[in-house]
């Protein structure tokens, strides 16, 4: 009896280690459970955090903390008594592998100066053209706008199609931009050429983890939203003086 019972409890120990060191090192198998449990989810890299059996999640722009033992999926923050958030650290480092993956030659070339800029917007945005009328004053930066027309735009496709279209496109974007062609009927311009290469913006933005207009990288760090005093802190900062992003 003594036997069996030791038997039984090497057998548990087996089992509780097994599992223990599947959630720690079988990243697949929790991709696969949090898939399951959270299928709306776009699950990028996974990565163990300071806490045992808490799990860092990718998704998209953001990062979550997943429990497997519970199918729990955390939202906030995890902060050391130093005061560093661990969180907002991970976000930055993201954010940094991102752009250095967005093609900047599929982009609307906009100056020539010493800041680059890569700007994602939608034509019909307000907050996007606030932020667009700032840079435009702006003759330090290179920018390369993305568009991303959204769906609660009913126009904004038809005029990322019109600008993707013409034969000048940074004039044909700051024009609409300007709501200079608001009032009038432009062409939606369909043509496969430009119908691919609008394909291309919304690609480069997912893939970007973009998920709102405005958003901003300038020299590698990025902006989310019109926040005109951010952006203007990073065009003034001596670049020697900014932290890598």
């Amino acid at each position: 009896m003594k036997k069996m019972c030791s038997s039984f409890l090497l057998l548990v120990i087996a089992i509780l280690f097994c599992s223990s060191c599947l959630a720690a090192d079988d990243r697949a198998a929790i991709r696969e459970a949090l898939t399951k449990t959270y299928p709306q989810l776009h699950v990028g890299e996974i990565r163990e955090t300071p806490i045992s059996g808490l799990y860092e999640i990718e998704t998209g722009p953001n990062v979550l903390y997943y429990y497997p033992d519970k199918e729990l999926i955390l939202f906030g923050e995890l902060w050391t008594k130093e005061g560093r958030s661990l969180t907002a650290e991970r976000k930055v480092a993201l954010s940094a592998q991102r752009i250095k993956d967005i093609p900047l030659e599929k982009g609307i070339k906009i100056g020539a100066g010493k800041h680059t800029v890569v700007e994602f917007t939608d034509p019909d945005c307000p907050y996007c053209r606030k932020a667009s009328e700032f840079l435009g004053t702006r003759k330090d930066t290179t920018r390369y706008v993305y568009l991303l027309p959204l769906p609660i735009h009913k126009d904004a496709e038809t005029k990322a199609r019109f600008i993707l279209c013409a034969h000048d496109q940074a004039k044909a974007y700051e024009e609409v931009m300007r709501g200079i062609h608001d009032k009038e009927k432009i062409d939606a311009c369909s043509g496969e050429r430009v119908s691919a290469l609008l394909h291309e913006h919304k690609d480069i933005a997912a893939r970007a983890g973009v998920g709102g207009t405005p958003s901003f990288w300038i020299d590698g760090h990025a902006v989310v939203g019109a926040n005109i005093p951010a952006l203007e802190k990073l065009l003034d900062e001596p670049t020697n003086q900014k932290e890598k992003p």
